[in-house]
């Protein structure tokens, strides 16, 4: 039984969408930067698409963030703390999808604000809403409940926070999660 009273197989028999945000380039994991050609999030993402054959929907920055890292974080910091974040193009009609996987990193304990830009405003009346995350020692942080503020009508249940560094072999415990 998973934690709302549904079984594993309730997941895969609805109608899905993933939505994530995820950025590639230069990364901080367990203390040190690397390079990477796709993102810990989109892997994820990918993995959940695999095994459920969900659509997905990828939410970019109008403005691509720099691929230097530091650069990065105080990009960031300035499009979180203006809650200023374009995004290129907006999430499609919700409206026939049952789930909605939502996927982020955590950024200073929440989502980027991105995925605020894309998410607000949408109708999540009767969604079940099912939080992932990738990071580097943060946990799912306040991203379910940032997501129970923003999606209003949906229920968010239990997430799935995976570490960066792990992303390449976590395939098995998304397979757990859903």
């Amino acid at each position: 039984m998973g934690l709302f009273g549904g079984n594993k197989e309730n997941y895969k028999d609805k109608k899905s969408i993933i939505i994530y945000f995820s950025r590639a380039d230069e990364n901080y994991f367990g203390g040190s930067m690397k390079y990477i050609e796709k993102g810990n999030t989109e892997v994820i993402a990918e993995y959940i698409q695999d095994i459920l054959g969900a659509d997905m929907f990828k939410v970019e920055p109008l403005e691509p963030y720099s691929a230097d890292y530091m650069q990065c974080i105080e990009e960031a910091k300035v499009r979180t703390r203006n809650h200023n974040a374009p995004i290129k193009e907006e999430i499609p009609d919700i409206s026939s999808y049952d789930v909605i996987y939502v996927g982020s990193p955590v950024y200073w304990g929440g989502m980027p604000e991105e995925l605020f830009t894309a998410l607000k405003g949408l109708d999540y009346t009767g969604k079940i809403i099912r939080p992932f995350v990738t990071h580097e020692g943060s946990g799912l942080s306040s991203i379910p409940n940032q997501l129970k503020d923003i999606c209003t009508g949906g229920e968010v249940t239990n997430g799935l926070a995976i570490s960066g560094s792990t992303v390449n072999s976590a395939k098995s415990k998304v397979e757990n999660w859903i």
